[in-house]
């Protein structure tokens, strides 16, 4: 099958700084995949290479089979959603929606009919004649979305469009993306610095970190079985256990990963982990809790349900055997 997107030996440097360094990746079609890294880590460089913003200093690019070095933008099967969202402030949502219509050339009442229908797939029906400043920040999002669609590509990038969202339509913009990904059956490919929003939407993400991906898998792999102490640390917050500690319970010299989720904390007789409680986070339906044990400070994640230890308490920890997974770093 021919990879929506190929990414072969891609370096882009400006100057001594490498962006994005000899990076290999393939995208399938109608795949939901996400590039997930810190500022600076090179995903919203890879992204802007395959919109044709930026060119590669080497290495080769295909979308769907065609070569993509030297191709403008306005040439590639892609759209890009960007954070701002980039409408026109003086178009109301129609003409901004229909505006890449307009652009190639298609009959005033044809883009209008086709806007029209690119609003009810963004559950915008009726908002034709607003202008962007009488929306609201999902709303613009929405309008952006459809733009983006309107011109049916066969790629679809987004550029963290939900970073200046509230929490709670953030949550529920996640949830049409994804139901609206799955309805299109087109590729998406989603960059953001945010773990919970690539582990909720994404079939696959590859995380990045100083323009190299780091790991590549699905969210369950990603998040379960971290390859190294950066992926375990950077996406869920995980206990990263030195190999001197692991090595005196498990007898394994590695570094491991322990979520906090899957430590129990049980009254200090209950076992031989024992440690102090130094804090106490109440998180609504969580309590998350910091021990210091062994010259570690280790986290768990308490059910509301469950009653917390209090500050200054000393508690043992245990985990089961599968929880604890050792890492391809040795040092």
């Amino acid at each position: 099958m021919t990879a929506a997107v190929s990414f072969q030996k891609v370096s882009r440097h400006f100057g001594v700084v490498r962006a994005v360094d000899d990076v290999d990746l393939d995208i399938a079609p109608g795949e939901f995949f996400a590039m997930l890294g810190p500022s600076g880590s090179g995903k919203t460089t890879c992204l802007r290479l395959i919109a044709g913003f930026e060119q590669p200093t080497s290495g080769h690019i295909e979308i769907f089979g065609e070569t993509a070095e030297g191709v403008p933008p306005y040439r590639r099967n892609v759209n890009t959603v960007f954070q701002d969202y980039a409408l026109f402030p003086h178009l109301n949502v129609i003409e901004n929606v229909a505006y890449g219509l307009m652009v190639r050339g298609v009959a005033k009442a044809e883009r209008r009919k086709v806007a029209e229908e690119a609003l009810d797939l963004v559950q915008l029906p009726g908002y034709g004649d607003r202008k962007p400043g009488q929306l609201s920040g999902g709303q613009r999002q929405r309008v952006a979305l459809a733009r983006a669609l309107v011109n049916k590509p066969k790629v679809l990038l987004l550029d963290e469009p939900l970073g200046a969202l509230d929490l709670k339509l953030r949550e529920q913009m996640q949830e049409e993306l994804k139901a609206l990904q799955k309805r299109l059956a087109i590729t998406f490919v989603f960059v953001t610095h945010d773990q919970g929003e690539a582990l909720s939407m994404a079939d696959r993400i590859a995380v990045f970190n100083e323009g190299r991906i780091m790991q590549i898998g699905s969210p369950e792999a990603i998040y379960q079985r971290p390859a190294s102490r950066f992926v375990a640390d950077f996406v869920g917050s995980s206990n990263v256990l030195p190999p001197d500690f692991v090595e005196r319970h498990t007898g394994a010299r590695r570094w491991a990963s322990l979520r906090p989720e899957a430590v129990r904390v049980e009254p200090a007789a209950a076992g031989t982990i024992t440690g102090t409680v130094v804090a106490c986070n109440f998180l609504g339906a969580s309590t998350r809790i910091a021990v210091d044990v062994e010259r570690l400070r280790l986290h768990a994640i308490l059910p509301a349900s469950q009653e917390a230890p209090v500050e200054g308490d000393t508690v043992a920890l245990a985990w089961s055997a599968a929880a604890l997974h050792l890492m391809d770093d040795t040092v």
